[in-house]
């Protein structure tokens, strides 16, 4: 369980392909601290620690359906991934409940700058079937763009816009985005729940 709350855009050392799975070597200032099987959030997805290293480096793997739905698949050597490890229970929640299961990914179509914020518009693919779960957006309310706990503003029916402050865009990879870049989306598990209900009406 995570709040989206970033605590590190880190560097991806090496992106290897083990037949189906991606190994991903990443770089961060608390690599030390970690212990193997614990887990950490990259780019919004909740993967697991499997080995150190002593450089301040550690390894996950991702497997082909998590490939199939984030934007990790995309990662080279020398790009940032937002990291956040999982939620200490006896702390406040900072952004919202994140559970580090990306639904999809989505497409930055908007920049915007905007009163020293940076508008960004996300536009993804909408499956009738999906939103009636719960799968979307709502004004003001919750959804997590790689890792990022935002609140949306302009929420359409295949798409929305987040507002980034400053120190957002320079502590995550959110200045790295351009017009074009696939990001990780996981919408309100609040929102799936409520959906849900309704099927015992």
């Amino acid at each position: 369980m995570f709040s989206g709350i970033v605590e590190e855009a880190a560097t991806v050392v090496a992106a290897t392909r083990n037949q189906g799975n991606l190994n991903l070597q990443i770089r961060s200032s608390f690599a030390d601290e970690l212990k193997i099987d614990q887990s950490v959030a990259h780019n919004g997805v909740c993967l697991t620690v499997v080995e150190l290293h002593d450089d301040n480096t550690y390894v996950v793997t991702a497997v082909q359906e998590t490939l199939d739905r984030s934007n990790l698949g995309d990662l080279h050597e020398g790009d940032l991934v937002n990291l956040e490890r999982s939620m200490l229970m006896n702390g406040r929640l900072d952004g919202h409940i994140v559970q580090g299961h990306v639904d999809c990914t989505a497409v930055c179509t908007d920049i915007r700058e905007v009163d020293g914020s940076t508008y960004f518009q996300f536009t993804y693919d909408i499956d009738p079937a999906m939103a009636a779960k719960g799968y979307v957006t709502v004004e003001k309310g919750s959804v997590t763009v790689n890792g990022v706990s935002l609140t949306v503003c302009d929420s359409q029916r295949d798409s929305f816009r987040v507002a980034i402050i400053p120190y957002t865009m320079e502590h995550t990879n959110f200045h790295a985005i351009a017009l074009g870049t696939r990001v990780n989306i996981e919408f309100d598990i609040i929102g799936k729940y409520l959906a849900r209900l309704q099927d015992f009406k």
